[in-house]
Order: structure tokens, then C-alpha cells, then sequence
């Protein structure tokens, strides 16, 4: 089947936030170092795969219950999920 084509990039999902947790995954977009740092070169399929990682991530700690900043809406920003 063919690729379907694409007509927008796929925007980063940073949030401003650029603080890491103990696993280094970043507490405002859930990439990881290397994940943020090779964003700008990657294609769209790669930045999906990162994308679905991220909610992964985000999925994760909040069936853990843990509560904090990066698990509540900041209303001068779009949710990502």
C-alpha cells in the first residue's frame, strides 16, 4: 500500500517545561534526552513512534497516581494528550 502523504509537520510537543524525572524522560512531553534532542531530524513516521511512546509514558505514571505539575492542564498551554 502506498504512503500516505502528509500535508503538515507533526509540531514538537515540548511544553516549555524542560525538567527531567529520575528516569530522564522530560516531565512536561515525556521524551526522552536522546528523543528531544534528535527531533528536528526525524521523518514524520519516527516522530509518531516518539509521539506514541509519549503517551505511553504520560498513560503510565497517571494510572500510577502520582499527581503533580506535569499531570495537570497549565491553562496557558494546550493539553498534548
Amino acid at each position: 500500500m502506498p504512503e500516505q502523504l502528509e500535508f503538515f509537520t507533526i509540531p514538537s510537543p515540548c511544553r516549555g517545561v524542560c525538567q527531567s524525572d529520575a528516569r530522564g524522560y522530560c516531565l512536561g512531553c515525556f521524551r526522552s534526552r536522546q528523543e528531544r534532542f534528535d527531533w528536528t531530524g526525524m521523518n514524520d513516521s519516527q516522530k509518531k513512534d516518539v509521539l506514541r511512546l509519549c503517551r505511553q509514558r504520560y498513560l503510565r505514571l497517571a494510572r500510577a497516581g502520582k499527581s503533580g505539575e506535569s499531570l495537570e492542564a497549565d491553562p496557558d498551554q494546550p493539553a498534548l494528550f
